[in-house]
């Protein structure tokens, strides 16, 4: 029996070995965006649609964005159709809203599933690590990933990603110390 319960333990730490790294999303221009590539920088991803009345976050996310790049922080935006249908019907017209109505430089995933039974496994992972409630419940849910590839948390769509909270936690994540 204490065979087993080794071989459960090596299997669970290594399932969560590299985190938020172990996970690849398709890019919005093509090619894809492997969240390894950013090991060493803390992560801001936030579900987003192009038709929502949070889609002014937008803005905000930009604004985090430029804000803290130079202290190693990437914002990705995955943009999805899981609720109220409020994305655009393909990549090249999300990529055409977001740059001309919001100057996105930030990365884009193409548009994915984030809840239900083909949500990306990326969501299943947040389950795992932050419980259900972390879950996105509508667009603009954000999820602070540490530069471990850890989940440091989620805040709802209301929070809005200039504000205290957020930025304290974004400033949090990077001041952290690094192992």
């Amino acid at each position: 029996m204490r065979y087993a319960a080794a071989i459960w333990f090596s299997c669970a730490s290594a399932a969560v070995a590299g985190g938020a790294h172990d996970f690849t999303f398709p890019a919005l221009e093509g090619g894809e965006i492997a969240l390894a590539d950013h090991a060493g920088e803390v992560l801001l991803i936030a579900n987003t649609a192009s038709l929502c009345g949070f889609t002014p976050q937008y803005a905000d996310l930009q604004e985090v964005a430029d804000t803290y790049a130079d202290q190693g922080l990437v914002v990705i935006g995955i943009p999805s159709d899981d609720f109220g249908g409020q994305e655009l019907n393909d990549a090249a017209e999300v990529r055409d809203f977001c740059t001309l109505n919001y100057g996105i430089t930030f990365p884009l995933t193409d548009i994915t599933d984030v809840r239900g039974r083909d949500a990306h496994p990326f969501f299943d992972w947040i389950a795992e690590e932050g419980g259900r409630r972390a879950l996105p419940k509508w667009n603009f849910t954000k999820f602070l990933v540490g530069r471990d590839g850890a989940f440091l948390g989620s805040w709802p769509s209301g929070v809005q990603p200039t504000g205290r909270e957020m930025r304290a936690a974004i400033e949090a994540a990077l001041n952290a110390p690094t192992s």
